[in-house]
């Protein structure tokens, strides 16, 4: 077995001692940094994101995996600075205003950082504003925004009109997300895209920044 399959597998299972210690092996081994984070690391967590799609495995598996997987780039990042490798796409993440609720938000957030994007997570009760000044700023193409409660609901349809005044709608991309949101009011409120559960919405931003 290759020691990038035994990398991949250790992550599958969760075991971030054994992917610190196959990463520093397979750097040692001369094998180039970004073939072991697509095929080691992110090859991994989407094999992880499947599985958790089709309800194989559950959400502590997810985030053992996602913390092997951080052991992982811990190991890689000085060589992925060096060979400036970047990632596959700028995301920002939050709950919307008024929303104090935030296990969905970090799992999508986690998915998304598996699959290979950077993700700006503002944390939650973020106000309208915040969502598209950071995306401006970070040069972020995709806002992912998550409720759980029907009254901060409004505050997603506040961030899509936030992004038609600032005239960076289409550059911009928005997903949103949550137990009381529905692709009707995707559509309603002018958002490009709805995330069903985490694995649906990694799948979503991955189109979205596929569109830009």
């Amino acid at each position: 077995m290759g020691i990038l399959t035994q990398l991949s597998n250790s992550l599958i299972n969760g075991n971030d001692e054994k992917v610190a210690l196959l990463t520093r092996q397979a750097i040692d081994e001369g094998i180039p940094a970004k073939q072991i984070l697509d095929t080691g690391l992110i090859g991994a967590m989407d094999t992880v994101g499947a599985r958790f799609k089709a309800h194989d495995i559950f959400l502590p598996d997810v985030l053992l995996a996602a913390k092997a997987m951080y052991a992982g780039m811990d190991e890689l990042k000085p060589l992925m600075i060096e060979a400036g490798i970047s990632s596959i796409g700028k995301v920002v993440l939050g709950s919307v205003q008024g929303d104090l609720h935030d296990i969905g938000k970090n799992l999508v957030g986690i998915m998304l950082k598996g699959a290979g994007f950077e993700v700006i997570d503002l944390g939650n009760d973020v106000p309208p504003s915040c969502f598209v000044e950071s995306a401006m700023e970070h040069g972020a193409s995709v806002i992912g925004m998550s409720a759980l409660l029907t009254t901060t609901m409004p505050a997603m349809k506040r961030v899509v009109e936030c992004v038609q005044e600032e005239q960076v709608a289409g550059q911009i991309k928005i997903i949103v997300g949550g137990a009381p949101v529905s692709e009707d009011f995707a559509r309603e409120i002018g958002a490009d895209a709805y995330g069903f559960d985490a694995a649906s919405a990694v799948d979503r931003v991955k189109s979205l920044i596929g569109d830009n």
